[in-house]
């Protein structure tokens, strides 16, 4: 029977096989050698040259010639060649090389040796059927180019799409690579906090909500870890915790942003603003060294140099340079508001101080932080959660920073006096109350366990996905994430 349906053909195949008394889907199988490491074992081998060193490899089929005799096959290390010859293969095994197709997954035991033309192989003596795939492969001239279908069916991407998979890959060892260095250089604990909140806070954001059965209430999917975090240091529970773990805000999609992401937070005791800038500055230059080799980062042709320190910029100062409005000389927010209007800028009718200052900022300032860079001395209008500078209380000690004009990271000396938290979320809840979804909520049991007395304390958070775009070189957000939030289909 023939059939121009690959599908088809493929089921006729498994029937194929399953009449040869062959289980397409066997429970075990044993390799005991990856491509790679046969590449650089054999890398002196010469051409020409058949060993005795007889070696079992698994992996996909990624190509096939001459019906068959030659078949690549990648692991998760990489690609070897297989061998299948009549004179060294048995007829048994020839006859499975006949319904054999891309995208199979077989095991091959056979001698290592080097082809005349210089192509490392195994000259294979058995082949066993491990997975017989029912889908076909892109066409491998083409590539999977569907956007849409790389990121929806991010299995097929990885196939056969090596860039897809080593960014992925190096961006899973980033992860490794960070939770090791927070542990060993700031002698870090990770910990894990509750991911359904009652009250939303540590960050302004707009929150996803679900309802929770058994307690018949509503929860939020967490915007921050910042408020859980620190009550383990009110409570004592180690001079340095941090966990890397995903947050959801119902915000918009762009390449620089998805609704479900990672970040890791940290925070440590005795520290200031101060340690958090060197934090920042270490995790960048190691990660970046580790998966680079160097610690200049190189994106999209500009080269950043990352070891500290970075140069630091007033907010103030930065917003003064790019409008001209000094707003350390203007006292109200009306005249802060006025300001700004008569610059061109559309400033809303209840916007604070602070939060004009801010607004410029993104409008003015921020897309032109291309080097590494830390912004500091906040507003304490968009800072509930950070402590007051000693020398001027309308600003705060924080700091954000910024590469490429993205920020990669905020953190601050953090306010540890319940009664001035307890105004500053006051101030959020006006705000909230007056339609501003993304402002804190009042949180009772944080102002509470801030009674008991947590000492002073340094913390900051990092935003590990477009972290990654960074050290990935790469543009789009969704290249990193194994499988970025999507619209469903219908």
């Amino acid at each position: 029977m023939s059939t121009t349906d690959p599908f088809e053909a493929r089921k006729v195949k498994l029937q194929n096989l399953r009449n040869l008394g062959v289980n397409p889907y066997p429970e075990k199988f044993s390799p005991n050698a990856k491509a790679k490491n046969l590449q650089d074992k054999y890398a002196e081998l010469t051409d020409g040259t058949e060993t005795t060193d007889e070696v079992i490899v698994a992996g996909r089929i990624m190509a096939m010639r001459n019906n068959g005799m030659f078949i690549d096959v990648m692991d998760t290390s990489g690609t070897i060649q297989v061998f299948c010859h009549k004179d060294s293969l048995p007829e048994k095994f020839q006859s499975i090389l006949d319904n054999l197709d891309l995208g199979d997954i077989i095991g091959a035991r056979g001698v290592i040796r080097r082809t005349p033309r210089g192509e490392l192989s195994i000259r294979c003596v058995e082949i066993t059927v491990l997975t017989k795939t029912m889908s076909p492969l892109p066409e491998k001239h083409h590539g999977l180019t569907d956007i849409e279908t790389r990121y929806r069916q991010r299995y097929i991407d990885l196939i056969v799409n090596e860039d897809s998979l080593n960014t992925l890959k190096k961006r899973a060892r980033m992860t490794d690579y960070l939770r090791r260095y927070l542990q060993e250089k700031w002698e870090g604990i990770e910990v894990e906090t509750p991911i359904l909140h009652a009250i939303h806070g540590g960050a302004a954001a707009e929150p996803f909500t679900t309802h929770h059965n058994a307690l018949d209430s509503q929860f939020y999917l967490r915007i921050a870890t910042e408020l859980h975090l620190k009550r383990l240091m009110v409570g004592g529970f180690n001079d340095c915790v941090f966990e890397i773990g995903r947050l959801f805000r119902n915000e918009g999609i762009s390449i620089k942003h998805n609704p479900e992401f990672t970040t890791f937070e940290l925070y440590k005791l005795y520290a200031t603003r101060e340690t958090m800038i060197a934090i920042v500055e270490g995790t960048v230059e190691h990660l970046n060294t580790k998966l680079n080799g160097s610690s200049i980062m190189t994106y999209q042709g500009q080269e950043f140099e990352t070891t500290g320190p970075w140069p630091r910029i007033s907010m103030p100062e930065a917003v003064k340079d790019k409008t001209g409005i000094d707003f350390m000389a203007i006292e109200t927010d009306e005249e802060a508001r006025k300001a700004a209007k008569d610059k061109g800028f559309k400033v809303p009718p209840r916007m604070r101080w602070g939060e004009v200052i801010n607004l410029l900022f993104e409008e003015t300032v921020e897309d032109t932080l291309s080097a590494p860079c830390h912004i500091i001395d906040h507003p304490l209008d968009i800072s509930p959660l950070s402590k007051q500078k000693d020398d001027e209380p309308r600003l705060t000690s924080r700091f954000e920073s910024f590469i490429n004009g993205w920020e990669v990271g905020n953190g601050f000396s953090e306010l540890n006096d319940p009664a001035e938290q307890r105004r500053r979320l006051e101030m959020q809840m006006e705000n909230y109350e007056a339609g501003d979804s993304e402002a804190h909520q009042m949180d009772e049991d944080f102002i509470t366990a801030l009674s008991f007395g947590m000492p002073p304390t340094g913390g900051l958070g990092m935003g590990l996905d477009r972290l990654a775009m960074l050290l990935t070189d790469t543009t789009n957000i969704r290249d990193v994430i194994n499988f970025p939030t999507l619209r469903p289909l219908k």
